[in-house]
């Protein structure tokens, strides 16, 4: 019999009201994703197309997120893994044909290859279908066919028949609860399409899910999830830049104020470039009125106010990033911790994920270990920091934050 206690629910059937109104509202349920066989496909060939920027230890990297969820669960977070909820998802025949159409590029494969792919992909097992969706398939791999083929004979053997995705272990990216919506995420780099695809198998077909509301569409601009900060309740900051377009920070306003999920948004404009890729890179919350931030950009960093009227929206700004915050949260102001106290290590610091925390609760952080200097700040302005190791999870340039996706949070 299923425990009356929220988090218990969660093992038992569908998710108990899931939503999330903060970034720092105690942490109840999790969505991560346990890096596998994906990141075995990395080359220092096919690493820049994928979004590494090294070729991680994979037995390391995995210990590492074993970690990672474990500190999580010690603080009573239940930690669900996208790969076994992708595989429940599958045994719904709707996923399974979804998951199939998502995989197979007919275009790139002409028709007969694309055939050989769709039938075997029908012919596996959920849990088999979930590991190659996931960490994809090469023309090797890819059972032989009767008859000749120019497309398998002009293709070399270990060329992706279904590309791998290596980013999935960044689950905030492609999905994010707003109140008791969720939005799938539109994502930007060609690498990660399919990421989106997947997430929303998981919530439109796993039982857990059955009952979730949807907000911001899978296929409308582009929007990322690491460009969502939920500053507070009703007040949310979109980053602007290499991954989110102005036409998606729109959108998504737009659809949250016809939800009533918010009163503002901010957007916020960031710098299109690989170590800023989103507005996590550069700034989170860490308390109910408190930022790590990147001092960089902490005099610079601006905001677009985008508010209801009537039918439409009304636009106002620019205006200095931390000001506007704080006066859509109702605060006088947001405390800043900076990254590093000289240029050069809050460089180094932004680049190894020091801005990029996951609150457990407020002040109670998840960051990398190797960010001395920014969790010694943390920690001397009262923020509890709970380390772990990440030195394989950093590869591709994301942090705690980057690889969690908050389903339930508990209000502030």
């Amino acid at each position: 019999m299923c425990s009356r206690f929220r988090l218990r629910q969660l093992r038992c059937g569908i998710v108990s009201n899931p939503h999330a109104q903060s970034e720092v509202g105690p942490l109840h349920t999790v969505l991560m994703h346990r890096p596998g066989d994906e990141l075995k496909r990395l080359t220092p060939r096919n690493s820049d197309q994928l979004l590494f920027d090294a070729i991680p230890w994979v037995d390391r990297a995995q210990q590492e997120h074993d970690a990672f969820a474990d500190v999580l669960r010690e603080r009573g977070v239940d930690v669900l893994l996208l790969h076994e909820l992708l595989a429940e998802a599958l045994s719904d025949s709707r996923a399974r044909a979804a998951g199939v159409h998502s995989a197979v590029d007919e275009r790139r494969l002409g028709a007969e290859v694309a055939e050989t792919v769709r039938s075997h992909l029908s012919s596996v097992d959920e849990q088999t279908l979930a590991g190659l969706l996931i960490a994809g398939m090469t023309f090797e791999e890819l059972p032989a066919a009767e008859g000749q083929s120019l497309v398998r004979r002009m293709h070399h053997a270990h060329e992706f028949v279904i590309d791998p995705l290596p980013n999935l272990l960044f689950t905030r990216d492609s999905s994010v609860w707003v109140g008791e919506r969720v939005a799938v995420a539109s994502l930007a780099m060609p690498a990660r399409n399919r990421e989106s695809a997947l997430t929303d198998l998981v919530y439109a077909y796993h039982p857990k899910f059955s009952h979730a509301a949807r907000a911001y569409g899978a296929h409308s601009a582009p929007v990322e999830g690491g460009d969502v900060l939920l500053l507070a309740p009703g007040v949310v900051a979109v980053g602007v830049g290499e991954r989110t377009s102005p036409a998606g920070a729109e959108s998504f306003a737009r659809s949250v104020f016809a939800d009533g999920l918010a009163h503002t948004v901010l957007a916020v404009p960031i710098a299109q470039q690989r170590a800023s890729m989103h507005l996590d890179t550069v700034c989170t919350m860490v308390d109910r009125d408190t930022v790590v931030m990147y001092p960089a950009v902490q005099d610079s960093l601006t905001a677009y106010t985008l508010q209801p009227s009537g039918d439409d929206i009304k636009v106002g700004g620019p205006e200095p990033f931390l000001n506007t915050a704080a006066e859509a949260m109702g605060i006088d102001r947001l405390r800043v911790i900076d990254t590093g106290l000289d240029p050069v290590t809050a460089e180094r610091e932004q680049w190894e994920d020091g801005n990029n925390t996951l609150a457990v609760a407020p002040g109670v952080v998840v960051a990398y270990e190797r960010n001395v200097e920014t969790n010694a700040r943390l920690e001397e302005a009262g923020i509890e920091v709970l380390r772990i190791s990440g030195s394989e999870l950093g590869s591709g340039r994301g942090g705690p934050r980057c690889m969690s996706s908050p389903i339930l949070r508990g209000a502030l």
